[in-house]
Order: C-alpha cells, then sequence, then structure tokens
C-alpha cells in the first residue's frame, strides 16, 4: 500500500494512478467513507488523461486509526502532505461534503500560498458552516449533530446503513430506485474506519467555520449542490459559499441528492471535466 507518514505519525494510505507528467486532480472523500468513494470519478478522469490521486483521511479507510487530530487543521495538513509528497502542481482539487470542507481548507491555507493550485470544485459542501449559531441563524440545530453522535456510539453498524438506505442518496423519497450495492458499499467504507477518527469527525464537519477560507480562495472554483440534499441543505451552505468566493461558479441540480457523485455520475463527471478545461 502506499502511504505517506505525517508529521506528528500517522500513515495516510493514498491511490496515484496515471501519468506523471499530466494534470493532478485530488479527491477529498466524505464522512465517513474513503477513497474508494471516488472510483468512478478517478476512472473517468484517468480515461481523460489525467493524473488522479485519492487519500484516506486520518482515522478513515485504510490510514491509521489514531485517536487525535480530527479536525479540518489536520484534515488541510495531512493533504498537505500528500500534495508535497507527490509534488502535486497545477493540482484541480475536488471534495465532496466533509471533503469540500477540507479542500476548500487545505486551498486557502497551503495550496493558494504555495503556489499549487489550479482549480477548486467543492459538491455538496459542508462550508460556510452547518451549525446553527447567531452569525448562521439558517444552519442546523446542534441537536442534529448530537443525535448523530448518539446513534454512531449506540449502533455504529445499524447507524452506517440506515443513512444511506435513506437521506443519503435519497432513497427515503417516494418512487426512488433503491440501489442496495451502493447502501452496502457505503456501511463497507464507513465500518473500516475508526469510530474515534468519524465520532470526532462530526464536530469537524459541523463547526468548523470556513468563512475566512472562502473570502481568501481566488482560484477559479465550481460549486455544485442538488436541491434536494438532505445532510448538506443548500440554503445554508452552497448558495452562502459561492457569495464568499471570489471567483465562483454556483451550479444547482434539481432534485439531486448529497451522494449525487454516485447516483447521478453521468452527469457530474462531464461537468467536472468542462469546467477543469473551461
Amino acid at each position: 500500500m502506499s502511504t505517506v507518514t505525517t508529521k506528528d505519525g500517522v500513515e495516510i494510505f493514498y491511490k496515484d494512478w496515471g501519468p506523471k507528467t499530466a494534470q493532478p486532480i485530488m479527491f477529498h472523500h466524505g464522512w465517513p467513507l474513503c477513497s474508494d468513494d471516488w472510483d468512478t470519478q478517478m476512472l473517468f478522469f484517468l480515461e481523460k488523461g489525467y493524473r488522479v490521486v485519492a487519500h484516506d483521511r486520518r482515522g478513515h479507510g485504510r490510514s491509521t486509526q489514531v485517536g487525535d487530530g480530527h479536525d479540518m487543521d489536520h484534515y488541510a495538513a495531512d493533504a498537505a502532505t500528500v500534495v508535497e509528497h507527490l509534488d502535486l502542481r497545477n493540482t484541480v482539487h475536488v471534495g465532496h461534503s466533509t471533503g469540500g470542507g477540507e479542500a476548500t481548507h487545505y486551498v486557502a491555507r497551503h495550496g493558494q500560498p504555495q503556489g499549487r493550485v489550479a482549480k477548486l470544485v467543492i459538491i455538496g459542501a459542508v462550508p460556510p458552516i452547518m451549525v446553527k449559531t447567531d452569525a448562521n441563524p439558517g444552519g442546523l440545530p446542534i441537536e442534529v449533530f448530537d443525535g448523530l453522535r448518539k446513534q454512531l456510539a449506540a449502533n455504529r453498524a445499524q447507524f452506517y446503513y440506515d443513512l444511506p438506505a435513506g437521506p443519503f442518496y435519497s432513497f427515503n423519497r417516494p418512487g426512488a430506485k433503491v440501489l442496495e450495492p451502493v447502501i452496502n458499499n457505503w456501511w463497507r467504507q464507513g465500518m473500516i474506519g475508526g469510530a474515534k477518527a468519524h465520532y470526532d469527525g462530526i464536530k469537524a464537519f459541523s463547526e468548523t467555520d470556513f468563512t475566512e477560507d472562502l473570502k481568501i480562495i481566488t482560484v477559479p472554483t465550481l460549486v455544485m449542490h442538488g436541491d434536494d440534499d438532505q445532510i448538506v441543505p443548500i440554503a445554508d451552505s452552497a448558495l452562502l459559499s459561492a457569495k464568499l468566493l471570489q471567483n465562483a461558479t454556483l451550479k444547482v441540480y434539481e432534485k439531486f441528492p448529497h451522494g449525487m457523485c454516485t447516483t447521478h455520475a453521468d452527469i457530474i463527471n462531464p461537468d467536472i471535466l468542462a469546467f477543469i478545461k473551461g
């Protein structure tokens, strides 16, 4: 397995496919999944001639199940460790959900200052901030995230079935075509990760405020979101992020779910490609 060790001794697993001379695209996965969630995208862009890279966040997938450092500062620094190890330049960063927050924080704090970033794509992403605060009155109440923690602690295996079987892919909508193998693959990815990392990660994705990151990002950024996203409601995420970014393109997908990279890859992949080439 390909791994790189961070400054605090965490082994980060990564995949690096395609010509080393090609423009790199680096993918940042959502909670509580791993780089396997990008299989469809990585194969698509590999076939288009790109170098594709994806890593498992600390505590997730095949990376070390460490007990601490489950916050956006560490997530972004870990991503930077992978980028610098592979010496990726002129890179397009693509992040989904929590990975959209990680990619945003990485670009703002590491990649853009180092001149390594070409473009950014955030999909169903958590910025600017999910939790309801005085400054973010449209956010979700903290009780929502307390509920996630409670379910994870009580029966993680059941929780990791119910989430993809219901709201994540909008399989709970009337007339939805439920894809059982997709649910099973979500469950598989979740259960190989560490419970402590996933538990702590809820705070990271819900309470981190990315407002200042968004304001200082100057690279072209594509903000993609489904208007039936039941995990990260669009009104308090993409619609706000697109206004804070200096160079944003907003694409809203009617009736698409949170997990639209999987359920609607036939539409999402070509749209990302067009943005990269544009």
